[in-house]
């Protein structure tokens, strides 16, 4: 029996032991579960910004395509949390293009971040920002918990858009070793920020909102209605508190914009983005006339692109500032992009990058024609107000003749520039067409408007130069404006009811109606005809070019006496005088008379408008009112004046000043 009880223990302790054994390896196998659970990475679309992101250290997966440069980023290295997290991946070179795993911490703000280029990804400056973050390779770090999902700073958040399951974000149960969730609040920020103000562009008008209608407020002022989810306070130069936030518009719901959702609290930041404007101190049409001849070769061509890139992002591009445009030439000109094509440097710069090159001579002269004739319009975005320039790129020396294009060029109230690279040795000038051919083309042969570069590689050392120069729009000499783009003909009445003491107050008023222009053979030139029952050409159009040689031809004029045919001497004035004029000089005729006509003035008068000369009629004492209207140009409250006796002369020189002027500026610049 005892044997049998043994036996019985024996069997029971070999099942315990059995049971026991099989319980340790389930709780291996589950602690093993446990300990290795399955890691999901959230992904993210490229327009994802960090700032919207609660979780303060994340993992997340980017798709292909974020170094657009519609999803813009800001800073280098660290990025401002209103930064796409992806497109700042790219820019890093965390990632390319195709996508992938990134690691992005949070931390503090910066008190600025500073744009550049890397990586295909043109980041833009920011002088501070409340949040930043940092991006690196997507591997987690030991220790280390990370949320299987975000955690948005709205309800609505980009994963929720699109379909998928977003759970709040909770605390691992590892303490001290997990990337805590950092408050709501203290996300949106609570610094008072002081800087100057910046126009920023206004966010879309709401098409889905049911809260409020997104009405502009005057920028500077606080809004009616205050956005509880906007805590920072932003201070501008004339110290008025204004809330970034609702900046031009009032707070409420979510809005719908194109793309998609926009959470109510990207309405605290969606005013803020920075987008330039442009330099308004460098505000300049300007076109480049690249080389794309044969002979340049494809590695100076791809030099020359790179010069332009670089000036363009020098000049920042915007409407406010200098607008860009490329002709490139080889036998033939052709626009590669006009003035309003690209409107940033950004842009530009990705345009800049497509050119390719054409191949032929480097007809240089057909390409100035073809920039005169065709480029600064309207149509092409010319804005009127802002300076004509154009610089021209050329390898060597030109196969075609500059000289007369340039000067036409000139004439239009271009101001041209020359970038010659490796010039024409000594043994090669021979072969040169036109020698000397840069100072033939440029504005002005005082060195300002030229460069000599002696070898390719250092073209770049001509960016900083070239563009002070072109921004200098003070001693922009040949931009054509109402004081330097017409040709005038005084026509001066000196019959005998004007007398010989009152002839010299007349000449002295052309004199000094004349001082106010810049004289020139290619800005504005002056002539001059007398009349009686006769008339005579004291001096065309063509013989005087400088100032003080018209003045002394005014003095020496010498007094004729006789009858009065006023309609004669403008019948002459358009023979003898305009018919010489240059087909790009506005035409402008001032009469001045004491005394109504013996002759018809009607038939001369529309003639003169027939052939585009404005015309200007000053009555002294005697003369007609109702003539001179008849003899000014429409309207004639603009171009008829009156005075009752000759020494009030100088009176008018102001207004006829200003109506020239005004009349100009309202007409197209070419």
């Amino acid at each position: 029996m005892g044997i049998a009880v043994l036996t019985m223990k024996a069997s029971v302790i070999e099942m315990f032991l059995v049971l026991l054994v099989t319980g340790i390896h389930s709780n291996k196998e589950m602690t093993k579960k446990i300990k290795r659970p399955k890691f999901t990475v959230p992904q993210i679309n490229c327009d994802v910004r960090a700032g919207k992101i609660i979780n303060p250290e994340f993992i997340v997966k980017c798709p292909a395509g974020c170094q657009d440069p519609r999803y813009h980023v800001y800073g280098t290295d660290v990025y401002a949390s209103y930064s796409s997290v992806c497109g700042a991946a790219v820019h890093s070179g965390v990632l390319d293009n195709s996508g992938g795993k990134i690691l992005v911490r949070k931390v503090a703000g910066q008190s600025g971040y500073k744009g550049s280029y890397s990586n295909g990804v043109q980041s833009l400056s920011l002088p501070r920002w409340r949040e930043s973050f940092v991006v690196s390779e997507g591997k987690p770090q030991k220790g280390v918990t990370y949320p299987i999902s975000l955690t948005y700073s709205s309800s609505k958040s980009p994963a929720a858009k699109a379909g998928e399951t977003t759970k709040a974000y909770q605390s691992p149960s590892a303490p001290g070793t997990t990337a805590q969730p950092v408050p709501l609040m203290q996300v949106l920020g609570t610094t008072a920020v002081e800087g100057t103000h910046t126009t920023l562009p206004k966010p879309p008008p709401s098409a889905g909102s049911t809260t409020s209608s997104l009405r502009p407020q005057p920028v500077g002022q606080r809004s009616q209605e205050l956005d509880f989810w906007s805590t920072t306070t932003y201070t501008n130069s004339q110290n008025t508190p204004t809330n970034p936030g609702i900046q031009g518009q009032d707070s409420g719901a979510a809005f719908q914009k194109p793309g998609g959702f926009v959470p109510k609290t990207e309405l605290s930041t969606q005013s803020l983005e920075p987008v330039s404007q442009g330099d308004p101190s460098c505000k300049v049409d300007l076109s480049f006339l690249i080389d794309g001849s044969a002979s340049i070769g494809k590695r100076r061509f791809r030099i020359q692109k790179q010069f332009l890139a670089d000036v363009a992002q020098a000049l920042d591009i915007g409407p406010a500032g200098p607008l860009m445009g490329v002709v490139q030439y080889g036998d033939n000109p052709v626009t590669q992009f006009n003035l309003k094509t690209h409107m940033n440097s950004r842009d530009l710069k990705t345009a800049i990058e497509k050119i390719t090159q054409r191949g032929g001579l480097s007809n240089v002269g057909r390409a100035i024609s073809f920039v005169t004739q065709n480029f600064f319009s309207k149509s092409n975005g010319n804005r009127g107000s802002a300076p004509n320039v154009a610089v021209v790129m050329v390898d060597g020396w030109p196969t075609d003749k500059v000289e007369e294009a340039s000067r036409f060029a000139r004439e239009s109230g271009i101001n041209i520039f020359f970038i010659t690279m490796e010039g024409a040795s000594e043994n090669e000038k021979q072969y040169v067409l036109e020698p000397n051919f840069a100072n033939k083309a440029v504005c002005r042969t005082n060195g300002f408007y030229s460069f000599s570069v002696q070898n390719w590689f250092s073209l770049h050392k001509t960016v900083q130069p070239l563009v002070k120069r072109i921004c200098d729009t003070d001693r922009l000499a040949c931009s054509k404006t109402c004081l330097n783009s017409a040709d005038i003909g005084f026509i001066i009445d000196g019959s005998s009811s004007v007398g010989t003491g009152n002839f010299r107050t007349v000449l002295q008023f052309v004199a000094n109606l004349s001082k106010e222009f810049e004289i020139s053979d290619t800005d504005t030139r002056i002539g001059a005809v007398q009349y009686t029952y006769e008339q005579r050409l004291e001096f065309g159009f063509d013989v005087y070019s400088t100032k003080p040689d018209v003045l002394n031809a005014i003095k020496r004029v010498g007094y004729w006496s006789g009858g009065t045919s006023t309609g004669a001497a403008i019948n002459y004035a358009l023979e003898q005088l305009f018919k010489k004029s240059k087909p790009n000089k506005r035409k402008l005729m001032i009469l001045i008379t004491d005394g109504r006509s013996y002759d018809d003035v009607r038939i001369p008068a529309m003639v003169a408008r027939h052939e585009g000369v404005i015309t200007y009629a000053i009555g002294v004492a005697w003369a007609a009112q109702d003539e001179l209207e008849v003899i000014a140009t429409h309207p004639a409250r603009d171009h008829a004046f009156f005075v009752d006796e000759f020494d009030n002369l100088y009176k008018v020189v102001p207004k006829v000043i200003q109506n020239i002027c005004t009349e100009f500026n309202s007409q197209p610049r070419n």
